[in-house]
């Protein structure tokens, strides 16, 4: 018969090929590019000041949102048309949370939407959506993400007047009541929302002052006076009928003007 390799060869041959197992069984290469295809960025996207959309994610809390079940399970493949199913099943919102440092689902699909780009009539049906708060919270975080100062503050600002309660997962793990205008004036006031750092924007008076967008009125100026009203209802009835009965007689009563008129 033939003779036997070493021993020492096929102890080599052995271990080698175990180990090229365990990795091919630890990360096949399909996975590995399934993996890849996830965390790329859409090659037609364009970037967003400058850097690819996704770099405005730090890269830890990127690598942390990376690692999320809700990432790899439900954020793989999805589209434009597939978020918003996705997006109107969010309950809270926040960054990353918990002693394990996990990032909740509202940042996994802010990043989504960093990576596929949706379209700008998309993100403003978000901001207008008045039947689901966390959808228009979504919209409304990645524009102020995105887009240029006049825009933030044309879209954001309306939202001033939502008052709905959302659930805030704190960085301790713990839920609190927040409100949908509470999170707009953080956007358009802070530097850091939802553990990401927000692009810098002027403050509303420059751009007021450089004639680049009008003062903001406020919901309560088109309200009708409430002392008014109040006045008007107070008013007794008969004291209009006898002023008009003494400006049509002449009687006691008439203005002095009036009296030299009819002098």
């Amino acid at each position: 018969g033939h003779a036997k390799p070493p021993r020492s060869y096929r102890s080599c041959v052995s271990s080698d090929s175990h180990r090229g197992a365990r990795e091919q069984e630890k990360s096949p290469p399909g996975r590995r590019r399934l993996r890849a295809m996830a965390n790329t960025t859409d090659p037609l996207a364009r970037s967003i000041h400058g850097t690819n959309p996704q770099n405005l994610v730090e890269t830890i809390t990127r690598a942390k949102i990376y690692d999320m079940p809700y990432w790899k399970e439900k954020c793989f493949g999805v589209s434009a048309e597939t978020l918003v199913d996705l997006a109107t099943d969010l309950r809270c919102f926040g960054g990353i949370h918990g002693g394990n440092n996990k990032a909740t689902d509202f940042l996994c699909l802010t990043l989504k939407m960093l990576q596929i780009q949706p379209e700008r009539e998309i993100v403003v049906e978000f901001i207008k959506n008045e039947d689901y708060k966390y959808v228009r919270a979504l919209g409304a975080f990645y524009l102020r993400l995105t887009c240029a100062p006049l825009e933030i503050y044309q879209y954001l600002e309306p939202l001033l007047n939502d008052s709905r309660k959302l659930r805030y997962n704190s960085p301790q793990g713990k839920f609190s009541v927040r409100h949908v205008d509470e999170f707009v004036y953080d956007l358009l006031s802070k530097d850091y929302v939802c553990d990401i750092a927000l692009p810098r924007i002027p403050h509303r008076q420059v751009l007021e002052t450089a004639g680049q967008i009008e003062p903001r009125r406020s919901s309560l100026e088109d309200e009708p006076d409430a002392d008014t009203d109040v006045q008007d209802a107070e008013r007794d009835p008969d004291d209009d009928k006898k002023r008009r009965a003494r400006e049509t007689s002449g009687e006691p009563g008439e203005s002095q003007p009036e009296k030299r008129l009819k002098a």
